[in-house]
């Protein structure tokens, strides 16, 4: 079944549980779609993941334009989400608008992401006012991750799990279809979860969120730069290629392959004339 911004509201008030990974690419996001997970999120993350930046912060558009076009065309069923990168929509509702437009029309994303609450307000109402589904993110924003000083859990004292809960609300009041909460102490992501209407998407936040999410090459063992405490590693895929590249180094010096059924032939006829 096709996943829509309204097949997830549903889902929510169904009960039933939500799945996203991230992609970056044409074969991952194929194989993604082909598995049934809901939705797929070209985030950010690709600065991590396929660029090798420390960070998330110098993500550009055209970067994500580009990965989200080669997503977008393994796609049939999941719901498409880009994130919008740093200071695509921090400078002005304008460029917030503009921008989320580009991600739609350009990237041929179902809806855009993007990181705050109530500050950003503005921004997602007047991107929902444009006909452009949006999806918020609190908790642990990567984008500002130099303002936390590192990552870290957020919303552990009172003041701060307030603070989640209003943003929560006025995302949800400003037209977000969805919020994703990270790095947030599981029990008051449920408390989030249970006061908003909206599906809230989980990574790091406990199994009362409507859903979850994990970057793909953190989920098969990819990608072990560094590795998250909410992390699990459904299989070990990155040690199987490394296998797999060794055994091609091993054979292609040891002149194994290619074999003759790696091979084309010509008609001896036809060597004979060229001699």
């Amino acid at each position: 079944m096709k996943n829509t911004v309204v097949t997830f509201m549903e889902a929510k008030k169904k009960g039933e549980k939500l799945s996203m990974l991230t992609a970056y690419d044409y074969s991952t996001a194929k194989l993604i779609d082909g598995a049934g997970i809901n939705a797929i999120l070209v985030g950010d993350s690709l600065g991590n993941v396929v660029l090798g930046y420390e960070n998330t912060i110098s993500v550009t558009m055209e970067d994500m334009i580009h990965h989200g076009r080669a997503v977008a065309r393994g796609i049939q069923n999941a719901l498409l989400v880009i994130d919008m990168p740093f200071m695509s929509y921090q400078t002005s509702v304008y460029d917030a608008v503009m921008n989320a437009g580009r991600l739609m029309k350009e990237g041929m994303a179902h809806a855009v992401k993007l990181e705050g609450g109530i500050e950003v307000c503005d921004k997602v109402k007047a991107i929902t006012q444009a006909g452009i589904p949006v999806m918020g993110h609190l908790g642990l924003t990567p984008q500002s991750i130099h303002a936390f000083g590192g990552h870290k859990v957020q919303g552990k004292d009172e003041i701060a799990a307030r603070k989640l809960i209003e943003n929560a609300k006025a995302l949800q009041e400003a037209g977000a279809f969805s919020v994703v909460l990270e790095c947030v102490p599981a029990k008051l992501a449920e408390i989030v979860t249970q006061t908003v209407d909206i599906p809230t998407i989980g990574i790091g936040a406990g199994k009362g969120c409507d859903g979850q999410v994990l970057v793909y090459a953190d989920a098969i063992g990819m990608f072990d730069d560094f590795k998250p405490k909410f992390v699990k590693q459904f299989g070990q895929i990155g040690a199987a290629m490394t296998e797999a590249f060794r055994k091609y180094d091993e054979e292609v010096k040891g002149g194994v392959f290619p074999a003759d059924e790696h091979t084309y032939s010509i008609s001896d006829d036809v060597l004979e004339r060229l001699y």
